[in-house]
């Protein structure tokens, strides 16, 4: 038997100085994406016709949200866009360990699209500063 998950009742909040609030109408969530730079190491002494390599800088990544635009959180996404300051985000998936990922950010795009019969949406990506964390149990939803 799987034990995958559905999607369905993920929850995006942002941490508001005091406690985590809920940022309604996401459509779909996309990361964080992480991935890790390399160095070549590569030399005269190297065999098998290979390059190789060593570890280098790991990066955060990025999340994309599709929102259905609602006026109060775009402004909220507005408001984070503005801003030099990083946000704390998380993400909480509704696995039976009520597995959570926190990350600090940037909001570095934020639109709006507008299509005849669809819903106006607003695509944010959100540039993840340093690695983000996986908790389980958090108890924050």
């Amino acid at each position: 038997m799987s034990q995958a998950i559905n999607g369905v009742g993920t929850i995006f909040q942002r941490w508001s100085g005091s406690a985590w609030a809920h940022i309604a109408e996401i459509k779909s969530i996309d990361g964080p994406n992480k991935t890790r730079d390399t160095i070549e190491t590569t030399n005269l002494d190297t065999t098998g016709g290979y390059k190789t390599f060593i570890a280098s800088f790991r990066d955060g990544g990025t999340v994309q949200l599709s929102m259905n635009f609602t006026r109060a959180t775009y402004e909220l996404m507005d408001d984070d866009f503005a801003s030099e300051v990083l946000r704390n985000y998380e993400i909480v998936l509704p696995d039976s360990e009520v597995t959570s990922i926190e990350f600090e950010g940037l909001v570095t795009e934020l639109g709006l699209s507008i299509t005849t019969g669809d819903v106006v949406s607003a695509p944010v990506t959100i540039k993840v500063s340093g690695a983000p964390v996986m908790n389980s149990g958090s108890g924050s939803n």
